[in-house]
């Protein structure tokens, strides 16, 4: 009876040891997943059967972008490479002339150019890189912004300097000119902030970077030279008539009327910066220098 029950207790061991040796052989035999071929995934160490997007121009250096676009300073042509994750460097060049016509003041009338002419150098910090958003501190290390004009005051008519009034000859009409410097700090700090990584984190060629903020760069300078020209006690231009050159109480009047202008803008210590465009971006010695995906 002992050696029947202990028999019995032998084949259902056995029974039980066949049964699962049997599905483990099936689960076994059953095809396993394929990998993905796509070399933008990879396994992470986390899990052998996770795939995760990879984290793109991680490597230092490895992507350069260039971009154009328009600001408040011109044309706009920008050139930028990562240097980590989270820091890009970029440089922007801006150029642009506006034509100045028939700008009075006091009288007298302006024509001329408004001039740009800048280079600038940011880091681009990105606190976070899958996103667009940064801070950009910098250094505008090249500024010929300037406004340049030629100034006339028409023969009978008044003009005044330092609350003094003049009359331009019919005969020898007052000309002069003027400018106004907008680089007294160079170079000059620089912060912006805005949206659009031009080498974008997630793949991807191109991005629409926008920016804003200013250039720190000092109180404008202003200048005026009358060259030429009679002005006159009367505006028939017969009475009291003196050439505007050489003549110390009208030197006197037109540097205390330039001082009164410089006062004007002396709260005006920065330029605005905001620009939009489209940059491109690619990989350099010869592909996409890190592709290594990080553990989600």
């Amino acid at each position: 009876m002992k050696s029947s029950a202990l028999c019995l207790a032998l084949i259902v061991l056995a029974a039980s040891a066949t049964l699962v040796a049997q599905k483990t052989q099936s689960a076994s035999n059953e095809p396993q997943a394929p990998m993905p071929q796509n070399s933008n995934y990879s396994v992470t160490s986390v899990s052998p059967h996770t795939w995760v997007q990879p984290n793109y121009a991680s490597a230092p250096f490895s992507h350069l972008a260039f971009g154009g676009g328009v600001s408040s300073m011109g044309i706009d042509m920008q050139v930028a490479v990562n240097a980590n994750r989270y820091i890009n460097v970029r440089g922007a060049g801006t150029f642009f002339d506006y034509s100045l016509s028939n700008i009075s003041t006091n009288g007298l009338t302006a024509s001329g150019t408004f001039n740009l002419a800048t280079a600038r150098a940011a880091v681009d910090f990105y606190p976070f890189p899958n996103h667009g958003f940064r801070l950009s501190p910098g250094v505008l290390f090249y500024n010929q912004n300037n406004a340049s004009a030629r100034i006339t005051a028409q023969g009978g008519t008044s003009f005044t300097l330092d609350s003094y009034t003049y009359y331009s000859s019919e005969a020898n009409p007052v000309t002069g000119s003027g400018s106004v410097g907008l680089n007294a700090q160079n170079p000059a700090f620089t912060l912006t902030t805005g949206w659009g990584n031009m080498i974008p984190r997630r793949g991807g060629h191109f991005s629409f970077p926008v920016e804003i903020g200013a250039a720190f760069i000092g109180a404008p300078s202003v200048n005026l030279v009358l060259t030429g020209g009679q002005v006159c006690s009367n505006p028939q231009g017969t009475v009291g008539c003196e050439n505007v050159v050489g003549d110390s109480q009208i030197q006197s009047n037109l540097q205390a009327q330039q001082q009164k202008y410089q006062n004007d803008l002396n709260p005006f210590r920065f330029f605005p910066i905001f620009s939009s465009g489209i940059a491109y971006s690619f990989g350099l010695h010869g592909g996409q220098a890190s592709n290594i995906a990080r553990p989600q």
